[in-house]
């Protein structure tokens, strides 16, 4: 009996330390999305988050997220490099996994609009795009649903900034990067809250 019990603490002492390992490398990975440089290493996050999507035990909708992020970003990273990267393989993988986290009925819908919709106009501005005006309205909508909840968000600033350089309005895109730039200087009152964004703005690029 004793011995019984023994072998089951061990099991049930293993599993915790398999939880805490796994949600302290969910976090860690979280972190390197903001000190990621090269398209490999964006990759390897993606993998990792993707991963994450089947071994996260709640909140999943932020492994989705996550995914879906990286993804994002290795795009920008490409098309930074190369204007004229057809990139609509990555993209369209970044809107499946965003998708797939708004889906989550705990997901944090206005960091999962906002991301939606930056998605969308990087769609827009792939070279050859057909559907650029759908984009560009889709970024809207989801510019319109995430002020409702969080209008002071930094990346909803962003997403506010490419809409109007996309539109030729680079007076008002300048001053919503500004904006932004302040924003994410600002530490955030909840230790969850996405921190990213100053990739994507030109002037810490």
């Amino acid at each position: 009996m004793k011995k019984t019990l023994l072998i089951c603490f061990c099991v049930v002492g293993f599993c915790l330390q398999a939880q805490t390992y796994s949600e302290k490398d969910f976090k860690q990975t979280v972190a390197q999305v903001n000190t990621a440089k090269t398209e490999s290493e964006y990759e390897t996050i993606f993998q990792k988050f993707s991963t994450f999507t089947s071994s996260k035990p709640s909140e999943k909708w932020e492994a989705y997220y996550y995914a879906a992020l990286s993804a994002y970003l290795k795009a920008e990273l490409q098309l930074k490099k190369t204007p004229s990267a057809d990139v609509s393989n990555v993209s369209a993988l970044a809107g499946k996994y965003a998708k797939g986290g708004l889906s989550d009925s705990k997901s944090n819908n206005a960091e999962s609009d906002i991301l939606f919709g930056l998605i969308a106009l990087q769609k827009a501005q792939i070279k050859g795009a057909k559907d650029v005006k759908s984009n560009m309205d889709i970024a809207s909508q989801m510019i319109a649903k995430a002020e409702a909840v969080t209008p002071e968000n930094p990346r909803l600033a962003i997403l506010k900034a490419k809409l109007a350089e996309m539109s030729g309005n680079k007076e008002s895109a300048e001053k919503l990067f500004k904006k932004a730039l302040t924003g994410l200087e600002t530490k955030s009152t909840s230790s969850s809250a996405p921190s990213w964004g100053r990739q994507l703005i030109p002037s810490m690029n």
